[in-house]
């Protein structure tokens, strides 16, 4: 198994392929990483050399692209920022409902969980 920014990605796939195994990497930009470092889209990752991994990371690097833990600590202070300054999403977020706008009278059971019956007593 190939080693790339920390990560291992799958020897026996193609290489754009299993350039999507790093997060922060999908389809779009492996195709695009894979034609810049002049690979072969259809050769498999396990047989890639040294310099050709290395061509990889400097062209991920020069891009300036965050994957991995950097991309995950940026996604996490974002929502951090959004809770400290209490705005609306902060809020949606901090009590586990939607935060785009979706209905929640009925749906939005994966945000919400499991059903929570209340019971409504009548008075005479």
């Amino acid at each position: 198994m190939p080693r790339l920014l920390g990560v291992d990605i799958p020897g026996n796939k193609k290489v754009p392929f299993a350039l999507r195994y790093i997060y922060g990497i999908g389809p779009t930009l492996a195709d695009q990483l894979v034609a810049e470092t002049g690979l072969d889209p259809d050769a498999r990752a396990h047989t890639l050399s040294e310099e050709e991994l290395n061509k990889v990371a400097e062209a991920i690097v020069a891009k300036g692209i965050l994957v991995e833990g950097d991309l995950r600590r940026e996604g996490s202070a974002n929502l951090k920022r959004l809770l400290a300054i209490q705005c609306y999403r902060g809020i949606r977020h901090r009590r586990g409902l939607p935060v785009r706008g979706q209905r929640t009278q009925t749906n939005a059971r994966t945000r919400k969980g499991k059903r929570k019956t209340t019971s409504t007593i009548k008075k005479k």
